[in-house]
């Protein structure tokens, strides 16, 4: 079990900083994920963390140790990759075990250990087989095994469901889930799709271009992002955004108190709104107007599209199959007031 502080750590390659300062305490036990787009940093923090990336500045702690200079093997981690990186000549069995032999464990602890492992991961028919012999689920349970055996005070995961088909991945994230639980391991996993991160996470960590944007419980981020990028980036369909310079115009119509705030805000203000939270009536204190473009009847709900007259796309989410409008109608959407976000010129949200 361990602490993970990482205080103020930057990354340069060459002349170019890539990671810029981030600050992250990860608590005993703690699933956090790392979530963003690709190039915003996330696996080269990971790496760092690893020792697999040296830090150009900062520290990065485990347990209360530093472990800047420390190599891989002495941190006590185990990495779990997006390749599996398994010895294809190896069985299962010797691919899980292959740590423990390299430092010397006792035979006898070493199948004791791989087989708790291997019954915990549904892999005790399996050890005998060939990496080739697997399906690509079966081998993720084998890379995380051999992570397991190791006994290691943090597990890290670099993307390791990427390879897999969409209903695997959803299998695979509750196994992950259920086994860190179990564990208690502390643990910090790497993604770009931000449906694993909402449902792993303890705490999520948004990057963007090399800087944490923003640190929290899932549903915190969600429901109070605190920039135009997390609201856009988190969640499916993404926050809606609309660009206003003045308290009304003629596709919205937003009630006094916000258009305070916008009045009191300096340069052009940003209006978002999540899907969930339009509905296409006018009973809402915040209206807006589109015309429609296309609906996305999903079964369990129904995506509607819109645009409106200065471009911008709107999408509203309606629960079950909902009776709408032909195709280039005019529509009226509104939303409660306190569903409105406001941003500033600079991605801020403004308080």
């Amino acid at each position: 079990m361990a602490t993970i502080r990482i205080d103020n750590v930057k990354k340069r390659f060459g002349q170019t900083e890539v990671i810029h300062g981030v600050d992250i305490d990860i608590n005993d036990g703690e699933f956090i994920v790392i979530v963003g787009p690709s190039g915003c940093g996330k696996s080269t923090l990971l790496r760092m963390v690893a020792g697999l990336e040296t830090v150009t500045s900062g520290e990065v702690q485990i347990h209360g140790k530093r472990v800047n200079e420390l190599e891989p093997m002495d941190r006590n981690i185990a990495m779990v990759f997006q390749n599996y990186a398994l010895y294809p000549h190896m069985s299962v069995f010797d691919n899980m075990a292959y740590g423990l032999k390299i430092a010397g464990t006792a035979k006898a602890e070493i199948a004791e250990r791989v087989d708790k492992a291997a019954q915990m991961l549904q892999l005790g028919d399996y050890l005998d087989r060939k990496p080739r012999q697997l399906s690509g689920g079966q081998r993720q349970r084998v890379a995380m095994g051999r992570a397991i055996v190791r006994k290691p005070a943090v597990f890290l995961f670099d993307e390791p469901l990427s390879n897999l088909d969409a209903k695997l991945r959803v299998q695979m994230r509750l196994e992950i889930k259920a086994l860190q639980r179990d564990l208690g391991i502390t643990s910090l996993y790497v993604t770009h799709d931000q449906v694993e991160a909402m449902t792993l996470a303890d705490r999520m960590v948004v990057m963007n271009a090399g800087v944490a944007e923003q640190i929290g419980a899932p549903m915190d981020v969600y429901q109070d992002p605190r920039t135009m990028f997390v609201g856009g980036f988190i969640g499916s369909p993404p926050m809606n955004f609309l660009q206003l310079r003045q308290a009304s115009d003629d596709s919205m119509r937003l009630p006094p108190q916000i258009a305070d705030r916008i009045e009191k805000a300096e340069g052009p203000v940003t209006v978002g709104v999540r899907p969930e939270h339009l509905s296409l009536d006018a009973n809402g204190e915040a209206r807006f107007s589109g015309r429609l473009r296309y609906v996305e009847p999903l079964g369990a709900e129904t995506l509607v599209h819109l645009v409106t007259e200065g471009g911008e796309q709107i999408t509203v989410r309606q629960d079950g199959i909902a009776q709408l409008p032909e195709a280039g109608s005019q529509c009226v959407m509104s939303s409660a007031a306190e569903h409105i976000c406001l941003f500033g010129k600079d991605g801020a949200r403004i308080d």
